[in-house]
Order: structure tokens, then C-alpha cells, then sequence
């Protein structure tokens, strides 16, 4: 082994002469991609160099069971005790799985499942954990954090870490490095070792492309009066506004439209949330299942299976499916919950990323009723991961997404709805399901984008967010060039606020908004309005509209 710490032990001569050599029948242990070799490399590097409490982050589709599966084998080649720590009860077989595919023996800290303390790796729930002690005085010399974002932050994680195992090696693997809490990885680790990006990993050919459908935040749930607990909108409040029969027969019928017949997951708000859109598909002839807490390891694997298969096309649930589900095959996700929660987000996203050549899948589709991508952002847009700490959290490898008050300038994070410094409210009263779910992209799709057409329906949607929020046209060619990084060609304005052939009110209106913009814009008046409105509108129009206007004064 490369690092000292994981260094192979001498065999004893006394062993050698009182154990007589048994063949080993090993699996063949799984196949490590480069990256995941570069991974682990790196891995022993930090090690090398002294670093002892160490982030591994390594999104959906890199390969978190093959890599952590690779350290822990290499601990036991290299004579090492190793603890692991789960979250999830689910996730201790999942784990076993793991390690027996590495040949690898083990024994267990979880109810139910049998005690082998001699064991050179302990698969250890940490609730288990916390009604145990004996693994207190156990001789780790490697604690592995698995979905580290929680395992360590649980009061059982912070005491190996901190108390009882303080001088081991502890690796703490994630896919979400930024939580919603106060405290962060970077608080407790000392620095990171990373997998490629989620774009890098799509351009290799290891995580499905996506699509993003989602529909205008005017038309979504209102979210005004969601009050926020321990960091994350409080789920009470969220189902009042979210379980709503509108809401809930709305997806299905944009599901008809763009994701018939495709494998489906639906991350609810809570049980009764997920039972009333499951209850809603059946209604509509299509097969619906839900998957909760409460459902019983071998339910949870026949529903999977029946996913898996075709014979279910529909499963939603209620924070079961977001961490430890691994169906490659399924297409579509649909985000019901809102969340602050990055981590959240791209766990949900991350199930449907997954490649599946064995069932024909092309790529992922989310159809996004929660705000969530424009909260949290888009996975393709992570240009890097960092180890964020409470005083300087930066998110899941890039600025946490902000806006601009448009009353008085302050910049704010993306989910806030109420200006700490105006009051100024981004959502007022308003009806919601008005409007269809149309395509939506990540900065980095859009600046890839060429098809003069899509082109011309994205600064389409900006100028009409302009126009709705009442902010001037050089607001819609910022924001276009901020996604797309291309300026907007000028006859591109024709038709977007109202298409080809808006009314005269439609026209009186434009002729309004335009006027408040130049007013706002410091004086830009005449010239400037023409110019816009034949934009807008077209040729010779602002003489039409004129005359007209001229005549209702009449």
C-alpha cells in the first residue's frame, strides 16, 4: 500500500507455523475506473502528507460503492480495523453487499444482525450505536463516514470523532458536501480528495444527460406563508401549501405530456403527499405504488423490483428513495417538496442520472413543480467541490445562488421571498397551475446551445420575467447572457412578450412598460421607446399604435 497508516502488518512467524495455508476463493473484486483509481491515489497522498480526517466526495453515478469498497479492502490487506458508519438500517445490507463483493468479513453493530467482534470490519448503524457500547474500547484504526454530510454530524459520529476513536484515520464520504445546519465538513475535516464533476462524469459517458422541465415560479406553490424549521421549509406548513388536489393533478397531466410510459420517482412532502400522487397516476389508469418509512425492507425491494421491471411505472415517496435507492433505469423524477437543502436536491436529482444502455435510456428528465433548480441550481453548473465551513459556506462546489432586490439592490440568496432591508416580497397572493412546465437549462447546457429557435425561447422567457417583475429589457439581455454567454440578437425581441399579433391593450401595455423602464433607466425617452416597441411589436408599429392612441384620447 502506498500510505504508511495503511500499511500491510507482518505475518507473525508463530501464526505462519500454527495456521496451515488455506486457499482463499476471493471474489473477483469490481473493476475501478481511472478516475476512481486517481481517486483513491490521491486518497493515500493526503494520508501520506498527514492529513487524518479526510472528505471523499463523489456525486451520484461516480461510483461512492466501488471506491469505498476499494479503501476498505485495502485497510484489511493492509492488517487495519475498520468501523462503518451508516445512517439508515437500509443501508447496513446494502453495505454488506458491498464488502462481500470485496471478499471482504464482517462483523455487525445493528439489531438483528449477528455480532462477529473479532471481525476485522464492523458495519455499525448508529442508532444501534447509541444503545451499545462495546465498540466504544474497539481498536479502530480507520472510521469511514458513509454519507458523511449526517453520519458525522450525529451525535454518534461526533463521538468517535471526537471522544472515543480520536487517533484513528477517519474518511468521511459524501456527495453533498454543504448541509443545511450551521456546522460543515470543513469544520471538522482537514481537507478533500474529489471524483470529476457531474458534467465531466456526462461527457465521459458515465452519467445520464438530462432534460429540466419546470413552470414559471408565479405558478407554483406559494410558499409565503412556509415558516422554516431546523434550517429546511417546515413540513407542516409545506403541506398545506404543496398537498393540493390542483398541484397534484397538474403533474400528472404534464407527466402525460412529457414523460409518458417512463419509469418514474416522485419525492413528496410527507406520507399522505405521497399517497394522494400515487392514488392520483392510479386514477388515471397508470400503475402507482408508494414507498415510506414504515415499508418493510422486502416490500421496499419487490416495489424496486416491480420498477425495475415495467410492471410499476410510477413509485413516490417521502424521504426513502432520496439516499441509498439505486435503480439506474428509471427516467424521470418529480420534484414536489420544495427544499433549501442542496444536499437534498442533488441527492433527488442524482437517481435519475444514473446510465441504463440495458433499457434504452437516452436521459433523465426532472419535472420540477418545487422551485428547487431555480433555488439550489443545476448539477452540470458545479465547476468544483470545496469543503464548506459555517463562517464562509460556499455550496456544493460553486456560489450558492443569489438574487438582486429589485427595490433597493440588496443581494440575497435565491430562496429568500422577503428583502431583509425593503421588505420587498417576491411573492404575492396569486393563483398557481396556470401555466405549462416548459424546458429549462443549466448555464452550462445553455451556453452549449447553437439551434437559433431555442435560442430565441430562452431570451423569449427572460424578457417576459422583465416584463412581469416590471424590470427593463436590459435586465432580460443580462440574464439571457449569464446563461447563455451570447448577446441576444435584436431581432430576437419580435413577439416575446405577447406573440406576433398582440391586441391594442396588449400594445398600450407594452407602450406603458416601456415608458416606466426608460423612466427608471435616468431619462431615455422618445427614441429609445420607438426603438424598443418596434422590436417588440415590428416595423412601422409604434405609428399604428400611436395613431391609435391618439384616437381613444380623442
Amino acid at each position: 500500500m502506498p500510505d504508511s497508516s495503511l500499511s500491510t502488518s507482518p505475518i507473525s512467524e508463530e501464526t505462519e507455523l500454527d495456521q496451515p495455508p488455506v486457499p482463499e476463493t476471493r471474489p473477483e473484486p469490481p473493476k475501478l475506473r481511472l478516475y476512481q483509481v486517481q481517486l483513491v491515489n490521491d486518497l493515500y497522498k493526503e494520508l501520506n502528507e498527514g492529513h487524518k480526517r479526510i472528505a471523499i466526495i463523489a456525486g451520484t453515478g461516480a461510483g461512492k460503492t466501488i471506491i469505498s469498497g476499494q479503501i476498505c479492502a485495502h485497510a484489511e490487506e493492509a492488517g487495519k480495523r475498520l468501523m462503518f458508519l451508516v445512517h439508515l438500517d437500509v443501508l447496513v445490507g446494502q453495505t454488506y453487499e458491498k464488502m462481500k463483493a470485496f471478499g471482504l468479513q464482517c462483523g455487525f453493530i445493528k439489531a438483528g444482525w449477528e455480532e462477529n467482534r473479532d471481525a476485522p470490519i464492523q458495519i455499525a448503524s448508529i442508532q444501534t450505536m447509541a444503545k451499545r457500547r462495546w465498540w466504544q474500547k474497539w481498536p479502530a484504526d480507520v472510521v469511514f463516514y458513509d454519507e458523511g454530510h449526517i453520519t458525522l454530524f450525529s451525535q454518534v459520529g461526533k463521538k468517535v470523532m471526537l471522544k472515543t476513536h480520536p487517533q484513528a484515520v477517519h474518511l468521511v464520504m459524501t456527495a453533498t458536501p454543504l448541509r443545511l445546519g450551521k456546522e460543515q465538513l470543513g469544520d471538522y475535516l482537514d481537507t478533500l480528495v474529489s471524483s470529476p464533476v457531474p458534467n465531466v462524469l456526462q461527457d465521459m459517458g458515465y452519467l445520464a444527460t438530462m432534460k429540466y422541465y419546470s413552470m414559471p415560479r408565479d405558478s407554483m406553490a406559494n410558499l409565503e406563508d412556509v415558516k422554516t424549521a431546523r434550517g429546511d421549509y417546515d413540513e407542516r406548513d409545506l403541506k398545506n401549501a404543496c398537498d393540493r388536489t390542483e398541484l397534484v393533478e397538474k403533474i400528472v397531466e404534464e407527466w402525460f405530456r412529457i414523460g409518458h410510459k417512463k419509469r418514474t420517482i416522485a419525492f413528496c412532502v410527507d406520507i399522505e403527499h405521497a399517497n394522494n400522487v400515487a392514488k392520483a397516476f392510479r386514477k388515471a389508469g397508470i400503475s402507482a405504488d408508494t414507498v415510506d418509512g414504515n415499508t418493510s425492507i422486502k416490500d421496499r425491494k419487490k416495489l424496486y423490483h416491480a420498477l425495475k421491471t415495467g410492471e410499476l411505472l410510477v413509485l413516490t415517496s417521502c424521504n426513502v428513495i432520496s439516499i441509498g435507492f439505486d435503480e439506474p433505469s428509471v427516467e424521470v423524477g418529480l420534484m414536489l417538496r420544495p427544499t433549501k437543502s442542496s444536499a437534498m436536491h442533488f441527492q433527488q436529482l442524482g437517481r435519475v442520472m444514473r446510465i441504463s444502455p440495458q433499457t434504452g435510456k437516452a436521459y433523465g428528465i426532472i419535472l420540477d413543480q418545487a422551485g428547487n433548480l431555480e433555488r439550489l441550481g443545476f448539477p452540470e453548473d458545479v465547476e468544483e467541490y470545496s469543503l464548506p465551513t459555517k463562517n464562509a459556506s460556499t455550496g456544493d462546489g460553486g456560489a450558492a445562488p443569489t438574487k438582486p432586490c429589485p427595490a433597493c439592490g440588496r443581494i440575497v440568496l435565491a430562496f429568500i421571498v422577503k428583502c431583509p432591508d425593503c421588505a420587498h416580497q417576491w411573492i404575492s397572493d396569486r393563483p398557481i397551475n396556470t401555466e405549462d412546465m416548459i424546458e429549462i437549462y443549466s448555464k452550462s447546457q445553455a451556453s452549449q446551445i447553437r439551434d437559433v429557435p431555442t435560442l430565441i425561447e430562452l431570451y423569449h422567457g427572460h424578457r417576459r420575467r422583465a416584463f412581469k417583475k416590471g424590470r427593463g429589457p436590459a435586465w432580460a439581455d443580462r440574464a439571457f447572457y449569464e446563461q447563455c454567454d451570447r448577446e441576444p440578437h435584436p431581432s430576437w425581441c419580435y413577439g416575446s412578450l405577447f406573440g406576433a399579433r398582440p391586441t391594442w391593450d396588449e400594445q398600450l401595455e407594452i407602450v406603458d412598460y416601456l415608458y416606466e423602464s426608460a423612466r427608471r433607466g435616468g431619462g431615455k425617452m422618445g427614441d429609445w421607446v420607438i426603438q424598443e416597441f418596434e422590436k417588440e411589436v415590428g416595423p412601422g408599429s409604434w405609428f399604428k399604435i400611436a395613431e391609435y392612441k391618439s384616437r381613444l384620447e380623442e
